[in-house]
């Protein structure tokens, strides 16, 4: 299954047209290693528009698990907005992020963690309904890897700005001084992509329908109390800002792919680093 290829043809992933597997460049597009030296087959099986989201998705509801598991006594089983909250030090240990936890403890790494982590049935629910709605169009759009890039980034870069403000802009409206977590600085982090290709290809036609999907968002999170909204706008704006540097006629670079593979695995390792790694 994982086997490299090293002889015959491939499809190029930039044009579809037929390639030497050892062909340095492709001669109809001139993509630069089109045979992704020798991995595209298992590239191409793996990097399906759902396959990332699928991903993501697994990886979520494993360690929301391993929250629950981790201490079953202390699972708020109420009904409500918190069914199935695991306890809070689990949070932080797996690594929740959050200005006291960046800062006092000095625990930076969890701006990269908190993304897998959730802090209840509804919660996980809802962040992982709308990666499955919209990891498939931004794939389409930009390609798997690029669709990883932004979504990693996205969460990190939220996660860090509402860290980053109770300390550094304490009198900003609306900030969050406690520990945070969750998928949604990332998935805000794809709608600010969809956003970006709206602008470059002036579709009003997509941006209304973007703007459809970011606004009630944006005010179901103004509305409903523990809402981290910082974490929303800075993963929007990562979003944007990266998709902003992608060319969506330009097909993925290998190297693009490379980037992902090694954001998405240091991601998920700084879950299993921040449990080694808490003292308290």
């Amino acid at each position: 299954m994982f086997e490299r290829q090293q002889t015959g043809s491939v499809v190029c992933p930039g044009c579809g047209r037929l390639v030497g597997v050892r062909d340095e460049r492709c001669w109809n597009c001139g993509r630069a290693r089109p045979s992704l030296f020798g991995f595209s087959r298992l590239l191409q099986r793996i990097g399906n528009e759902a396959a990332f989201s699928t991903l993501v998705i697994g990886i979520c509801v494993v360690i929301f698990v391993l929250e629950l598991a981790m201490a079953p006594g202390r699972v708020d089983t109420r009904l409500g907005f918190g069914f199935l909250s695991p306890d809070f030090e689990v949070a932080l240990r797996l690594g929740a992020s959050g200005a006291p936890v960046v800062f006092d403890l000095s625990r930076w790494w969890t701006i990269l963690s908190a993304g897998w982590l959730h802090g209840g049935l509804l919660h996980i629910g809802f962040n992982m309904y709308w990666v499955y709605q919209l990891g498939p169009a931004i794939v389409r759009l930009y390609g798997t890897g690029r669709a990883a890039i932004i979504y990693l980034v996205s969460s990190a870069l939220g996660f860090l700005v509402t860290s980053s403000l109770p300390i550094f802009a304490p009198w900003m409206p609306l900030t969050h001084r406690g520990a945070t977590l969750g998928a949604s600085a990332a998935v805000f982090g794809w709608l600010g992509a969809l956003l970006c290709y709206s602008r470059r290809t002036g579709g009003r036609m997509f941006l209304r329908q973007v703007l459809g999907m970011a606004i009630p968002l944006v005010l179901f999170g103004l509305l409903l109390p523990g809402i981290d909204n910082w974490a929303h706008l800075g993963g929007l704006a990562g979003g944007y800002l990266m998709a902003s540097l992608y060319s969506p006629d330009k097909p993925e670079s290998p190297g693009e792919v490379l980037a992902a593979l090694v954001l998405l695995v240091v991601s998920v390792l700084a879950v299993p680093f921040s449990f080694l790694t808490w003292s308290f």
